[in-house]
């Protein structure tokens, strides 16, 4: 790896450049974690519409320490503020509008994605949780469906041939976004479209199960 030209950690890339692929009024569900700081990275001039789907339409930044309203918190209990316009609802209309088709993007985090666009990401081997949640509707609600995680765990690939943990959905990933790059499933196969200057082509292929296709056209990733 050449000198380190990104001094940002990097979930703060990954959630930079995820960033780039959202448009000024699309209605956006973020999932939690490292999607969260999506809101906090979006180019100048650009306004989602949040989502939560705990029945939150029009939800805004994380709310400041000292400055929360007990009664106004995200999917993952965390408390957020709300823009002018926000609407509150019940669940099951909340679901409506991810069943619906009316998410234009989810970005949710994994544990793992493979080559044909399957996802896992609910459950943690050797954890009791409660269940993948609401990640089983976005991921076939939302007309696109971005994964922005840590390209490895611990150096353990996490872009694999075929997941080995329990399906989440299947083949509805549209892209990946790590600190290394983008990758995006097309016809002919899952691609490499853009690298981070801090990494090489080898280095991806290396830390990555699924075999990939170089772009033709590959550029460096817009960071």
């Amino acid at each position: 790896m050449a000198d380190l030209k990104d001094t940002r950690d990097a979930k703060t890339i990954i959630a930079a450049r995820i960033a780039q692929e959202l448009k000024d009024g699309d209605v956006v569900n973020l999932g939690i974690g490292l999607p969260e700081q999506v809101a906090n990275n979006l180019p100048e001039g650009v306004e989602l519409i949040l989502q939560s789907e705990n029945g939150i339409m029009g939800m805004g930044a994380a709310a400041e320490a000292g400055k929360e309203d007990v009664d106004i918190v995200n999917a993952g209990a965390k408390y957020v503020t709300v823009n002018p316009g926000a609407m509150f609802f019940d669940s099951s209309t909340s679901f409506g509008f991810i069943r619906g088709g009316h998410v234009d993007a989810t970005v949710l985090g994994a544990m793992e994605v493979d080559s044909n666009g399957n996802i896992a990401n609910w459950i943690i081997p050797g954890k009791m949780v409660p269940g993948m949640g609401g990640a089983m509707d976005l991921v076939v609600g939302a007309k696109k469906v971005i994964v922005g995680m840590i390209h490895t765990q611990k150096g353990t690939p996490k872009i694999l041939k075929k997941c080995s943990l329990p399906l989440t959905a299947v083949g509805v990933v549209s892209e990946i976004v790590t600190e290394m790059g983008v990758l995006e499933y097309r016809a002919e196969g899952l691609t490499l479209t853009e690298i981070h200057p801090d990494h090489t082509v080898e280095e991806v292929i290396a830390a990555t199960e699924a075999p990939i296709i170089i772009a033709a056209d590959l550029k460096e990733m817009a960071i």
